[in-house]
């Protein structure tokens, strides 16, 4: 009863956050509403596994994922604040404040990754998804895979409109989402 008010908590919460994306399919926004559904089930149906042989293997790597996907968002962000400013970014009003850079980021991870948020879910969705790995999970985290890749490529597009030239220029010097990889 307990996951069930959770993931309905929850999923009010990401309906909030994401309404205006979501009534725009064409915006990354939209996407990145199932990427928070999907992460959202996968750590609740996995939950009471987390702590079950925690010093095994799979365990070791999810652990690692899990802490990595926190310093990945916590570093997003500091970097944004610092480097991204914000404005009006015509065309996009169903962007959050604070995803309205003014400026290409390309320090710290953005240096090397275009999307270290993304990668912070993606990371966290497969961390929670090797917790226990069953055939539901396993498409969980590959249709949040999936979402992401999908986001991602419709915020790269919305920011070659907005940045033009510089953006591309950054996305040949860099990865999506793991660096020297993906």
């Amino acid at each position: 009863m307990t996951r069930i008010i959770l993931f309905t908590v929850g999923t009010l919460f990401f309906l909030y956050v994401s309404r205006r994306s979501l009534l725009n399919p064409k915006t990354h926004g939209f996407y990145r509403f199932f990427v928070f559904e999907g992460n959202l089930v996968l750590v609740l149906l996995n939950h009471p596994y987390w702590f079950v042989d925690p010093s095994s293997p799979l365990h070791i790597l999810s652990w690692l994922l899990l802490a990595v996907s926190i310093s990945f968002i916590v570093q997003a962000l500091i970097m944004l604040k610092k480097r991204g400013g914000h404005g009006d970014r015509p065309g996009t009003p169903e962007n959050h404040a604070f995803e309205n850079t003014v400026n290409v980021v390309d320090t710290g991870l953005y240096r090397y990754i275009r999307h270290p948020m993304y990668s912070s879910l993606l990371f966290l969705g497969w961390g929670a998804c090797l917790k226990n790995t069953t055939p539901l999970t396993l498409g969980l985290v590959l249709g949040v895979s999936a979402f992401l890749f999908l986001a991602a490529r419709v915020e790269e597009q919305e920011n070659i409109r907005f940045f033009g030239s510089s953006y591309r220029a950054y996305m040949k010097r860099s990865r999506m989402f793991v660096p020297w990889f993906l």
